[in-house]
């Protein structure tokens, strides 16, 4: 069946449609509009719709301008788009994964570490300057009960070996003692030392902290992840003190009665809407973000930033659980007369259902990538192709990923779901495995048939309806990427890039590159890579590392 290229809704360009026209007139007033168009070097065929007018590219001029494009930009395929020409280059930054120290690093950490990878992909791709921060769970009491557990339960080199499980056991096992009176003096003397920079308090914190950074590197690392800077909220001690001033000068903090402090958020004045800020004892509210609390060392660490680095947009990437507690603080910053607030934005998510590993719940990001990567070994040793892999478990690894992150993108980034193993790693239908399934195919095929890029081909022989479908969809990549950059949604490329695998993979088996004649072969086999190419630029801007074999 033939499919037009672009269509134009009549609907869309009558003045008025609801008075001027009854739907009954679309269609005749198509027919009137497609008659008056005539076709010219670009455009080959015009016809009328239902209430639309449909427009057909001269076939063999999209065969080679979507081709020539794809192979001259390469990565850059869809960004040098004039969709993005208006679009300024700006400064972001993006904070995500964030996890506590010492304690678990759980599914919501995961959704907001491979959200945020895509978001600072995507600027970056469209040439925005990103600083990509985590802000670490590096600060408050409950490194007085850890510091208090370690002195008891604590083991050096355990701690060098693996401080993240360590320091999340010895907090465990601290955790049954803190009933004790006893050992919540200790924990609140440990941390007052803290506060007040006494050296060997300071001195054992900074280990936990860097120790745990340098753990935490090696496994984002495997995750295909990266840092500019490992903040914290340990960072803020002394900047939050001025906030508290600032506030105090500004007139916004009032006591309550019980001595708590808070900040007037409603639009009368009249505390229909306000934000805890301080405990009545003085201290800064730092619970969770959980709660509808704003720690000033939040505040502090934006205002911080943007003297340091004069953003454009700042995106905090958390799950929906948070959404006030960001309202809240971009309300106050405003108050505070900062008018960049409202360049601030919260990126949230769902929460995900149902993520088990065999040993049970999951505590360590770790536990994920080799659950995912063992599973996925497991798998592929039961098909027949995989013995001839060099690197089995990297494949694994790689192919594991890549289900993990197309099943939470599938979806809203908003929407809660349910995790399903069996589902993510399925090799058939709608998943990571088989987008890196067809690139691995289809960069056999090119390794097969000749690796050298293909420029001056025939296009006469590109002109089979399921060539034109692929090229097609090609032709609509950059209105993907401007969608997801509109909306920081990675759902549109996923689908996208799910439709081009589909596309190509019934091409691959209706168009053979072995056995048709030279002209014929090198012109499918430009298509093929050209279909490869952008597969594997989407897959990359989604955090996914394309793999060659499989």
């Amino acid at each position: 069946r033939h499919v037009a290229d672009f269509q134009l809704s009549i609907a869309s360009v009558t003045e008025d449609s609801s008075n001027n026209f009854l739907a009954k007139d679309l269609p005749l007033q198509a027919q009137k509009l497609a008659e008056r168009l005539k076709c010219d070097a670009v455009v080959s065929e015009i016809s009328a719709g239902p209430g639309t007018v449909n427009f057909t590219i001269n076939r063999e001029l999209l065969v080679k301008t979507v081709l020539q494009q794809v192979l001259k930009d390469g990565s850059e395929y869809g960004v040098k788009s004039e969709l993005f020409s208006t679009v300024p280059r700006q400064k972001a930054v993006i904070e995500f994964s964030s996890p506590n120290i010492a304690k678990k690093f759980h599914i919501g950490h995961l959704r907001s570490t491979i959200i945020g990878n895509f978001i600072a992909n995507l600027k970056v791709a469209l040439g925005h300057e990103v600083t990509r921060i985590n802000y670490l769970g590096d600060w408050g009491m409950q490194f007085g009960l850890l510091g208090v557990g370690f002195q008891r339960f604590g083991n050096k080199e355990k701690l060098k070996s693996s401080p993240l499980q360590h320091l999340f056991e010895v907090y465990v096992q601290i955790n049954k003692a803190a009933e004790d009176e006893n050992t919540k003096e200790l924990a609140k003397d440990f941390f007052r030392k803290l506060e007040e920079q006494d050296e060997q308090t300071l001195s054992l914190w900074k280990q936990f902290r860097d120790l745990s950074i340098e753990e935490y590197i090696r496994i984002y690392k495997r995750l295909g992840v990266h840092f500019d800077e490992y903040s914290g909220e340990s960072f803020y001690q002394e900047k939050s003190q001025e906030v508290l001033k600032m506030l105090e000068d500004k007139g916004l903090l009032q006591k309550t009665i019980k001595g708590t402090g808070i900040v007037d958020l409603s639009e009368n004045k009249d505390l229909s809407s306000f934000s805890t800020v301080m405990r009545s004892d003085g201290t800064s509210l730092y619970i969770t973000r959980q709660f509808l609390i704003i720690s000033f060392r939040d505040l502090a660490a934006a205002i911080d930033r943007m003297n340091k680095l004069s953003w454009d947009t700042m995106i905090y990437v958390t799950d929906k659980s948070q959404s006030n507690h960001f309202q809240h603080l971009f309300q106050i910053l405003k108050l505070m007369g900062y008018d960049w607030a409202e360049r601030c934005q919260h990126v949230s998510f769902g929460l995900v259902q149902g993520m088990k590993t065999r040993r049970g719940e999951v505590i360590f990001l770790e536990d994920v990538l080799n659950e995912v990567r063992s599973r996925m070994l497991q798998n592929m040793a039961s098909t027949k192709t995989t013995k001839e892999i060099e690197d089995p478990v990297e494949t694994a690894e790689k192919v594991g990923l890549a289900a993990l992150i197309i099943q939470d993108f599938r979806g809203l980034l908003s929407s809660d779901y349910q995790f399903s193993w069996d589902r993510a790693l399925q090799s058939r239908g709608d998943t990571g495995v088989f987008l890196q399934y067809t690139h691995a195919r289809l960069h056999s095929l090119e390794q097969r048939h000749g690796k050298e890029q293909l420029t001056d081909i025939d296009v006469t022989c590109l002109q089979e309806p399921d060539a034109i479908s692929v090229l097609q969809h090609l032709l609509r990549y950059d209105e993907v990427l401007y969608r997801s950059s509109q909306d920081l949604q990675p759902k549109h490329i996923v689908s996208y890039l799910l439709t081009l695998s589909h596309l190509a993979a019934v091409a691959h088996k209706a168009l053979p590159v072995k056995g048709s004649a030279p002209e014929v072969a090198q012109a499918r086999l430009c298509l093929f890579q050209a279909a490869r190419s952008v597969l594997a630029n989407g897959m990359k801007l989604l955090g996914i590392t394309p793999v060659t074999q499989m």
